[in-house]
């Protein structure tokens, strides 16, 4: 449950890039010459070259928040550009530490020091050469563009004018792409065999389907009603013919080098420590998903001591049901009808009034909510087979809600007990909310109101999750195993990831932990665990942000006493935007402290 496109997109900021000109640093001595304000303007002035330059050269992700100077544009994928990128970055990260930040308000400061912190690690990450395996069957060009769509406004003739351009662009990136992967040939940097063979199926169903039939010609199937006759004729045609005769063509080019060239030589051992720095890279993935400091031995241990924890408190829900044990209530929920899906449009109607009235209650429990609306649409054909539910934000100014994607497939087999925590994790409270308030904090710079930070980001989703019982949800004893269910299943990746990529299990061994620990079906167990051998560290991100945010309201609630207010915590959590865990802990305390220091009513 993640938000796949907003994280391939933030990727392509890191590495598919054309540089811009930008002056070289003052020496520290001539900024501690400068008043704070003038500093303080210095700051803001890099902060917003910073920007411009992220967007002007990851133009995808300058659409999704809503910018469409960059409309007509795809990154620049080729070695050139990401040398020219990681040369900028450089620049940037000597002008930002060469600013003087004594005497600076709090918030400035944390501006100062994130980035400092962003481009370090930027930098850091780059002796891996990531860009050398850019597909997976979990993200990659060829599944993440199509998706971009449903994050693209069409309002204007020229929309589709760019979005032409754009699709007439694809050959180039397809090529630029499979240079970089046959450099990853060369140098030993493969993704697993197993999940090649799924790339190539994921590309081999575009490429061979007729252009008005593909996920690009969705446009094209509702034109605004202020557009003329001809205007429609023309653009349709116009979109038509980019998908037949370029971006097609370089689906079935890639298909094929994917399915004949690349696959066969993909590597055999699943986990990352096969890689050469395999062990670096899986340290350094850990910490950067969780922004924290742990090692794969201590997230291991408390991935076991949590799945202990929660399979207890299911066992007295099994109980309160009327069975002795979890094994025998997991085998009643595959033959009980009541807690199977009857149709696709079943999943999506409990979705929404899931949502629904939790917007209700959100007043008790937030003092801040999100302006942005939200939708709730079914996961898109092409790529519901491998494809999790997830949130896919909206536009700062609104124009463009944000959408919970829910997958419908397959859904004779699908367990409804999941779909109530689902909603609350990737819309409200979760997703949704959560990145919508970022986005409309005005005095947040923009690299702070778009910040990912994956434990932040998923780990207050899944507290979402709970808090949705703590509010007095999940009234039906099974959608609380559910909720349950889906705890446990991030806590048993703790478990995995790190069996995977510090343990060297093997994938049997994996699904077999799924299966021993999760009331989920077959088909989940195995994407699941091909998810967790594509992303290695992601997984881990989910119950370490959970758990720190719990114990952070746990902290200031002992603390505060009958100061406490559970909104004034949440909102003091949303405020910032996303933050590294640590940062997010140092906020709470000076919250804690302030609301200490007020006199009492």
């Amino acid at each position: 449950m993640i938000i796949v496109l907003r994280l391939f997109i933030m990727s392509l900021v890191l590495c598919a890039i054309a540089g811009a000109v930008v002056a070289q640093p003052k020496s520290r001595g001539t900024m501690q010459k400068l008043s704070v304000e003038q500093r303080v303007k210095k700051l803001h002035d890099l902060l917003n070259d910073q920007w411009e330059y992220t967007l002007r050269t990851s133009p995808e992700f300058a659409s999704i928040v809503g910018d469409k100077r960059y409309n007509d544009k795809l990154s620049d994928f080729s070695q050139a550009a990401i040398d020219k990128d990681l040369r900028q970055t450089r620049v940037f990260l000597k002008q930002f530490e060469a600013i003087d930040t004594t005497g600076f308000p709090e918030q400035e400061q944390l501006n100062r020091d994130l980035m400092v912190r962003d481009l370090h690690q930027r930098l850091e990450a780059a002796k891996f050469k990531d860009w050398e395996m850019p597909v997976t069957q979990f993200g990659g060009l060829h599944i993440d563009t199509p998706q971009f769509v449903t994050s693209l406004s069409f309002s204007t003739v020229k929309d589709y004018e760019d979005y032409i351009a754009r699709l007439n662009q694809l050959p180039r990136a397809f090529n630029e792409t499979m240079v970089q992967m046959r450099k990853g040939m060369r140098d030993g940097l493969m993704p697993p065999k197993i999940l090649l063979v799924q790339v190539a199926e994921q590309a081999e169903e575009i490429a061979k389907q007729k252009a008005e039939e593909t996920p690009f010609a969705q446009p094209t199937t509702n034109f605004p009603k202020e557009f003329s006759e001809a205007d429609r004729t023309r653009l349709r045609a116009g979109v038509l013919a980019a998908i037949r005769d370029s971006t097609l063509p370089a689906y079935v080019a890639f298909a094929k080098f994917v399915r004949v060239e690349y696959a066969p030589k993909g590597r055999t051992d699943i986990g990352i420590w096969a890689l050469p720095q395999g062990d670096e890279r899986y340290a350094f993935d850990v910490r950067r998903q969780t922004t924290t400091n742990m090692t794969p031995e201590e997230i291991h241990q408390l991935g076991l001591r949590e799945v202990a924890r929660i399979e207890a408190e299911q066992l007295a829900i099994a109980k309160q049901l009327g069975f002795s044990d979890l094994k025998t209530f997991k085998e009643s929920l595959r033959k009980n009808p009541d807690v199977h899906a009857k149709s696709r449009q079943q999943i999506l109607d409990e979705y929404r009034t899931y949502t629904d009235q939790m917007w209700k209650r959100l007043p008790e429990y937030f003092g801040r909510l999100p302006k942005a609306k939200l939708e709730i649409l079914p996961v898109e054909s092409f790529r519901e087979k491998t494809a999790s539910t997830s949130y896919n934000q909206g536009t700062p100014d609104g124009s463009r809600p944000g959408h919970v994607f829910v997958n419908t497939y397959d859904y004779e087999n699908q367990l409804t007990i999941n779909n109530e925590d689902t909603a609350y994790h990737e819309g409200v409270p979760g997703h949704h909310m959560q990145i919508s308030i970022a986005q409309e904090q005005s005095d947040l710079p923009p690299f702070r109101q778009q910040a990912f930070y994956t434990a932040y980001v998923e780990g207050w989703a899944l507290y979402t999750e709970r808090l949705g019982k703590e509010m007095g949800f999940y009234q039906n004893p099974y959608n609380n195993y559910g909720r349950l269910d889906d705890e446990m299943w991030r806590a048993a990746r703790l478990v995995v990831d790190t069996g995977i990529h510090y343990k060297k299990w093997k994938r049997d061994q994996v699904v077999q932990y799924l299966r021993d620990h999760s009331s989920q079906n077959e088909a989940y167990f195995q994407a699941e665990t091909d998810r967790y051998i594509a992303w290695p560290g992601q997984a881990l991100a989910y119950k370490i942000g959970q758990l720190t945010i719990l114990r952070l309201r746990e902290k200031a609630r002992a603390e505060l006493g009958a100061k406490f207010d559970i909104r004034g915590f949440h909102d003091e959590v949303l405020g910032g935007g996303a933050l590294p865990l640590d940062v997010l802990e140092q906020r709470i305390d000076r919250w804690v402290a302030r609301v200490k220091a007020q006199p009492a009513d």
